[in-house]
């Protein structure tokens, strides 16, 4: 298992903090789904709960909510995550990854659901 950045934003400061989470710790979050609400505590931010958004791979390829796994596929997008359209009705056939976090996730977004973040700013794990 590799580090994984964890980029926390919080809705009430509108600001948000990157905590690079240790191979142990990292155990915490794979397998875990885009939309899952994980404890904070688990992982040493205190009583913090927060929500996956979304992550992408170590090449940069983000991770879909409608494509189950941690699978890599290529599928034919028309907006969302892994494709902004240059015209109107625009598709293409685009590698994105599914909804689940693995071990070569290298960054997760998340929200904070409940709480506020104990941690400084750029944490290490």
């Amino acid at each position: 298992m590799g580090d994984i950045q964890l980029v926390l934003s919080d809705p009430k400061t509108r600001r948000s903090s990157k905590i690079e989470i240790k191979d142990k710790a990292s155990s915490v979050l794979v397998g875990r789904k885009i939309g899952e609400v994980v404890d904070g505590s688990v992982l040493g931010l205190g009583n913090v709960k927060f929500k996956i958004t979304g992550a992408t791979d170590r090449s940069g390829i983000p991770h879909r909510a409608d494509i189950e796994g941690p699978v890599k596929r290529r599928v034919l997008l028309s907006e969302g995550p892994g494709f902004r359209p240059r015209r109107e009705g625009e598709r293409r056939r685009k590698l994105v990854r599914g909804n689940t976090i693995a071990d070569d996730t290298y960054q997760v977004n998340a929200v904070i659901v409940e709480g506020t973040l104990e941690v400084k700013q750029d944490a290490k794990v």
